[in-house]
């Protein structure tokens, strides 16, 4: 069974209950999308299915090698492709079929997965919540690093040491999130709380066992 689904993020809104409690919320275009290929255990090793989101994508956009892939499908192109493992082989599903907003309903608990924004260059105070130095007129170390390492031994900055560079743009995952409504007719999906990425940013959600 497919318990996963590709989506859009579209932005972020409130909800408001009978008792006047506010809860922020997402809204994420899901789906719908069509399995490009299946994988099975016998001759791929693991059971899974690649999906596709279902857009417009220009033609001169898709190189060779993927109008084959799709053409082997029997599907229109898609721009954005990601595979879901499967815990068993889903003997129902078929390349070609389709996958919709509707396989989650209220209450279910997801995963999603998604591109951070991009901050660019970041000092360490704002990357990795450096505390600073005093404030204090003339202490000459307000914003900086610190020390690195040792000069005499080791001789060199280890792999790993925390210092300035680019901030964001990461895989990100948010894990045990709540889905508040399902609107099929729409393909729309509203989850409690933040996801990762800008608005317009392509989304994996993931159906917790």
């Amino acid at each position: 069974m497919i318990t996963g689904i590709l989506g859009k993020k579209i932005g972020m809104t409130q909800l408001f209950d009978p008792n006047g409690t506010v809860t922020p919320a997402t809204v994420i275009k899901a789906g719908p999308c069509v399995v490009v290929q299946k994988k099975t255990a016998a001759k791929d090793g693991y059971d899974a299915v690649q999906l596709g989101l279902v857009e417009f994508v220009k033609e001169n956009r898709v190189n060779q090698a993927m109008k084959g892939h799709f053409k082997k499908a029997d599907v229109p192109p898609v721009k954005f492709i990601k595979e879901f493992r499967l815990n068993e082989s889903a003997e129902s599903t078929t390349v070609g079929s389709k996958v919709l907003v509707s396989l989650f309903s209220p209450s279910d608990v997801v995963d999603v997965i998604g591109i951070s924004k991009g901050k660019g260059f970041a000092g360490v105070i704002k990357r990795h919540n450096f505390g600073g130095g005093a404030a204090t007129h003339g202490s000459m170390f307000h914003r900086a690093p610190g020390s690195i390492g040792s000069s005499a031994f080791p001789s060199r900055v280890f792999k790993g040491m925390k210092a300035a560079g680019h901030m964001g743009q990461d895989r990100v995952t948010m894990r045990n999130l709540e889905v508040i409504e399902v609107d099929a007719e729409n393909n729309l999906l509203v989850i409690k709380g933040a996801v990762p990425g800008a608005n317009g940013g392509y989304l994996l959600i993931k159906k917790k066992s």
